[in-house]
């Protein structure tokens, strides 16, 4: 009878286990989500859309009238240029983790492998995300919206007066040799230098604007200073533009820093709602230091203002407070306004349209700060349990960040001016660049 039982049983099991195997596959298998595929898909049409037209137009209506055109141009030759060498070779280098292994320096903690170059294995079916959740497809094109802009940030630095081919081939190089190796260290997970270091970058402080801030930096010093700067007056030729653009990329930036929690979940709505605040709190704090300091409140300010909060509060995006973001608004609105004023005065070097004022000061300051205010104790969301631990760790990746693309930088621009030269001439620097590079005028009046 018991044997009779047993073998009952073993029937009974040999029909249910296949079923109950099936289903635990069925429960295991990655689904794609429809939400988060379509928050991702939104969010990369919006980091676009901050690049062109939103930084076309921010940096176009800032230079003189016979430069609108040379600066759109760039930014919409990065966009196509920087596109094509993401899908070669940059997002592999950025996001393949071959021979990376957590706590191990290597190669592969500094510059990814090529297991993805030419998009090898990308399939519709593809998914990624924090559970597999959305294409793989849309998390290279959202990536590759950051890897657009930050080159083009850089333009602001050197406007008016670099070659453009010398630009592209500068660009290339640079986003080689310094954007998609950053990237592959705060990003591709463990294993990657800054990640195993505990580095705290949401949306791109150290990636995007602490790299191009001091790409910039470099550019301007070695191009050299604009043909009468300072005494010739070179004021912004359109400032309606200027603020068109600004009001873009405030847009455009819910895409770039919500965005970044990889799904439509709790995180990406925090990190929006701080993104607002702090960029509130920064276009005011510019405005109210200008009036007290030069007697009235700008337009240009208040754009620049609106940039400098977005930009601060890009690191912080994913773990800081609503408190956290009004604090790291109004100190980079502050701090960013002396910097990209009175220091850059006082220094004599000539960041046209202030991308290290803006870009470089505004992305470390937020970055430091993000490890204050990440912290559960100062109303953060993050695992921060000792504040000057993560201080410390977040001065390590921003200081890193700034030498090692300094270094290259300088470098990369030093052999391209031996090799081709990166400056038009005075007389081409005189007649403007838009008829100079690309025989054409913004305007035909």
């Amino acid at each position: 009878m018991t044997l009779r039982k047993f073998a009952g049983l073993g029937a009974l099991l040999s029909i249910v286990m296949p079923g109950l195997a099936m289903a635990a596959d069925e429960v295991a298998a990655p689904v794609l989500n429809s939400g988060d595929t379509a928050w991702m898909l939104t969010s990369t049409a919006l980091v676009l859309f901050m690049t062109i037209p939103g930084l076309a137009l921010f940096y176009g209506g800032m230079v003189r009238s016979k430069n609108i055109l040379s600066v759109m141009m760039q930014c919409f030759a990065i966009t196509g240029l920087i596109s094509i060498l993401w899908v070669i070779y940059g997002y592999s280098i950025a996001f393949d983790t071959t021979g990376m292994e957590q706590g191990v320096v290597n190669f592969n903690s500094f510059f990814g492998g090529m297991g993805k170059a030419f998009l090898a294995g990308v399939t519709p079916s593809s998914l990624t995300g924090p559970a597999a959740l959305f294409p793989e497809a849309v998390f290279i094109t959202f990536q590759m919206t950051f890897a657009i802009i930050t080159p083009a940030l850089i333009v602001g630095a050197f406007a008016e007066r670099m070659k453009f081919s010398a630009m592209l081939i500068f660009m290339a190089i640079w986003f080689t040799l310094v954007y998609a190796p950053i990237a592959h260290m705060v990003w591709s997970g463990n294993g990657g230098l800054m990640w195993d270091w505990g580095v705290l970058d949401f949306a791109g402080g150290t990636v995007v604007h602490i790299n191009a801030g001091v790409a910039g930096l470099i550019a301007c010093l070695v191009l050299g200073k604009r043909k009468g700067f300072p005494t010739t007056p070179m004021a912004p030729h359109n400032l309606g533009y200027t603020l068109m653009g600004a009001a873009m990329l405030w847009v455009g930036w819910f895409g770039f820093n919500a965005g970044s929690a990889a799904a439509a979940n709790g995180t990406a709505g925090m990190a929006m709602l701080v993104t607002q605040i702090a960029t509130a709190a920064a276009a005011l704090g510019w405005m109210f230091a200008e009036w007290v300091t030069h007697g009235k409140p700008s337009a240009l300010g208040i754009a620049s203002g609106v940039v400098a909060g977005l930009v601060a509060i890009t690191p912080a995006a994913g773990t800081v407070g609503p408190m956290g973001a009004l604090v790291i608004g109004l100190a980079a609105g502050v701090v960013c306004f002396f910097c990209a004023t009175t220091l850059k005065r006082k220094l004599g070097y000539d960041d046209s349209l202030d991308a290290f004022g803006v870009h470089g000061i505004g992305g470390i300051l937020g970055a430091i700060l993000t490890g204050v205010f990440a912290a559960p104790a100062l109303g953060g969301f993050g695992t921060v349990t000792d504040i000057g631990a993560q201080v410390w760790i977040q001065v390590k990746g921003v200081g890193f960040t700034v030498i090692y693309t300094a270094i290259v930088t300088f470098i990369i621009l030093k052999v391209l001016d031996a090799v081709m030269g990166l400056r038009v001439t005075e007389e081409e620097e005189s007649v403007g660049l838009d008829l100079a590079q690309h025989n054409e005028r913004g305007y035909n009046l």
